[in-house]
Order: C-alpha cells, then sequence, then structure tokens
C-alpha cells in the first residue's frame, strides 16, 4: 500500500484573495512580521499497489484531470 501526499497551490502571479484574508487576520492579531501568506490545499490518498512507478503516474493523471486546475495551480507529489 502506498500513500500519495499532494500538495496544491496557487501559481505566483495568482491573486490570492484567502491568503490576503489571512495575512489581514493575523496583522489584526499582532503578529507583525508575517510578510506574506499563500493559501493552498493538501490531499492524502491511499493506494492499493506497491508500484511506486505506476502510482506516480496514475496520481499525476488525477492531479492533471481533476484534483488541481492547472491552468492556475502547482502541485507537487510524494510517495511514501
Amino acid at each position: 500500500m502506498i500513500k500519495a501526499i499532494i500538495n496544491i497551490s496557487l501559481k505566483a502571479g495568482v491573486l490570492d484573495s484567502q491568503g490576503k484574508a489571512v495575512h489581514h487576520a493575523l496583522d489584526s492579531l499582532h503578529f507583525k512580521d508575517v510578510n506574506d501568506v499563500r493559501v493552498g490545499k493538501q490531499i492524502i490518498l491511499q493506494l492499493n499497489t506497491d508500484d511506486k512507478t505506476q502510482a506516480m503516474i496514475d496520481v499525476r493523471k488525477m492531479c492533471e484531470e481533476l484534483l488541481a486546475n492547472t491552468v492556475i495551480e502547482d502541485y507537487s507529489v510524494e510517495l511514501v
């Protein structure tokens, strides 16, 4: 069994309104040393295979077709 950890974030240059809201909230709570905030998401999949090569191919295909909006988002995959 393989666990796939997928981290998805907005591409550089794409406005992150949720990140701006979190940054503003942190500033309101007097956390003045925070320079910028970007908010992303993490998806964890349990795969019924021991073939890491095929798992990586499959997970990347899942990201390209469904899990990430590759027009505005980047993703990374870690298999453990």
